[in-house]
């Protein structure tokens, strides 16, 4: 992965899913260390436990009631120390869990606002979701194994210490014992990335494909098409299955080794302590306490495999999240130019549209037109330039804040509708009447039970494709921008409501920059100026009553071949 100069300090500059991994623990220092010290204290509290155990049974067995009391005192001690640390201890790892997982989101939802229009060019609406679906809960557990990962090293040691300094052979057995666990644990962790990174590409595909379908579920009810999709969707899911189950298996295996090997090393531990029991080399409270050791051990040697397996995952789900922090957009925008406005031109077509004048444009081919759009917004790099400015000079936020163009892809999000039309929250109630009144969208709102505090479902589900058009056009009449750019804003309402909207839209836009991509002889009437464009360059211009005279491709566009 390649290393980008993000000029947002907020996204990271991550060359690889470790790095990344290690961008996020930096972040969160502080609790990682503070919750690694109670996870240290929580787990030696336990190791010790076995040591007092011993020492109050070998009381027990010379009849000493006053160490009997000393180490049950211990005991207590040890207990109440262990509470302490593991609930401190849970609260700093639920804490270090939602950190990386909501910064993870956050960093990626900074990044796709950066991206803007870049991004679903580049990566799948599933890609992008599968982030937050999955892939924070893996990265966030990352962060929460670290605590009992650290701390079980930590106890592993001195338990160890402890063993060889009562029994140096048992010490050593455990000694030995924990790299051939590490080694023979190793052999599992790269078929198991490697499939996890699989499962990870088919539910990304899924997801999108499960987007798509709800998006379009109207259209396809209305072709007959639901049976053919939801078919297609099913052989997907199943691929997604049977990666889930390759992974699975993996799993299990490395969960069977986390029990396996751990319970070979304790009985072999318990085995050689009884032996030296029996010889007398060691006592009877020293037995019970490597017995107690060996059964301690099960904790931190699980934990260390455990900790494998969702380091492993959190690397996986880290190389999506780097995928998407990699990409660059097509507009940078670090230029630094200014400009007073004028007319904005596109030198591609040959597109000029005069400043304080309501100008259409219109293509034999619809796709020209949304092509001279996107120049025109600089949402594409090309040599288009405002007020003799070339765009890419300009700061790509004063190029936002001037420049709207609306399209009909353009969504409506879930909440009050007042909030979805009038997104900057400074209009008022007449700039809202208007807006309305120029849209034609009177009736929409009026149909809602709360009106302007109505609630929106996702997308605007409720609202039918004229109406969405209507009000995505009131959203960018209270946008109120410098220039507004409209493609095609009337192509989904009836040829009443559009003459309506015609009429009023040029009212409404008097005195400033609007362009209007289109064919719509309705619309092209009102217009100042009518721009003819073929084969991706400007042809004729004009009123639209002038070109009908005199343009037969025009006449032949805008009639739809009824000359």
């Amino acid at each position: 992965m390649r290393s980008l100069p993000h000029a947002d300090p907020g996204i990271p500059d991550a060359r690889s899913p470790l790095r990344y991994l290690w961008w996020v623990a930096r972040g969160q220092a502080s609790p990682l260390i503070v919750g690694i010290g109670y996870a240290v204290l929580w787990w030696l509290a336990q190791a010790l436990v076995p040591s007092a155990l011993g020492k109050a049974v070998d009381s027990l067995t010379t009849r000493d009631a006053e160490a009997l009391v000393r180490w049950s005192a211990v005991l207590l001690g040890l207990g109440v120390l262990s509470a302490f640390g593991g609930v401190m201890r849970h609260r700093l790892a639920v804490f270090n869990w939602l950190s990386a997982a909501y910064r993870t989101v956050q960093v990626t939802a900074r990044q796709a606002t950066r991206l803007g229009a870049t991004l679903p060019k580049l990566l799948s609406t599933g890609e992008v979701i599968s982030v937050g679906n999955s892939d924070i809960a893996h990265i966030g557990n990352a962060m929460d194994i670290l605590l009992r990962a650290v701390g079980s090293v930590v106890a592993i040691i001195m338990v160890t210490a402890i063993l060889i300094t009562t029994s140096p052979t048992l010490g050593l057995i455990v000694l030995l014992g924990l790299p051939l666990m590490v080694l023979a644990v190793g052999p599992l962790l790269r078929p198991l990335h490697r499939r996890q990174h699989e499962q990870r590409d088919l539910q990304g595909d899924l997801a999108t494909r499960a987007s798509d379908i709800v998006a379009g579920l109207r259209v396809l009810r209305g072709i007959g098409g639901e049976q053919v999709f939801a078919d297609r969707y099913r052989e997907e899911s199943q691929r997604v299955r049977g990666a889930g189950v390759r992974v699975a298996s993996v799993d299990a295996a490395l969960e069977g080794a986390q029990l396996l090997l751990p319970g070979m090393l304790i009985a072999f531990v318990t085995w050689r302590g009884a032996h030296y029991a029996m010889d007398g080399t060691i006592t009877v409270g020293q037995l019970v306490a490597f017995y107690g050791y060996a059964l301690f051990l099960v904790g931190p040697l699980r934990t260390l495999t455990e900790a494998a397996d969702k380091l492993t995952k959190g690397h996986v789900a880290a190389r999506r999240v780097i995928r998407i922090l990699s990409l660059d957009p097509e507009v940078q925008g670090t230029g630094t130019a200014v400009t007073a406005g004028g007319d904005l031109v596109d030198a591609t077509s040959g597109v000029t549209v005069r400043q304080g004048r309501f100008t259409a444009l219109a293509g034999t081919v619809p796709e020209d037109a949304i092509a001279v759009a996107d120049r025109l917004g600089h949402y594409v790099a090309a040599g288009a330039t405002f007020g003799g400015v070339p765009l890419a000079d300009l700061p790509l936020a004063e190029v936002r804040r001037r420049i709207l163009v609306a399209d009909n892809g353009a969504r409506l999000f879930s909440g009050r509708l007042r909030d979805q039309l009038d997104i900057t929250g400074s209009a008022s109630e007449d700039d809202l009447r208007r807006a309305l009144r120029t849209a034609c969208a009177e009736d929409v709102v009026e149909a809602l039970p709360g009106g302007m505090d109505s609630h929106v479902a996702e997308s605007g589900r409720e609202f039918s494709g004229g109406q969405q058009q209507r009000l995505r056009l009131v959203r960018a009449l209270l946008a109120d921008p410098e220039v507004l750019v409209l493609v095609e804003p009337t192509s989904a309402v009836d040829a009443h409501t559009e003459a309506r909207i015609a009429e009023r839209l040029g009212e409404a836009r008097r005195g400033r920059t609007t362009l209007v991509c289109t064919t719509s002889p309705l619309v092209l009437d009102r217009a100042d100026t009518v721009i003819f464009m073929r084969d991706g360059q400007v042809r004729a211009e004009g009123s639209h009553r002038s070109l009908l005279a005199t343009v037969p491709d025009y006449t032949a566009t805008v009639t739809r071949g009824e000359v």
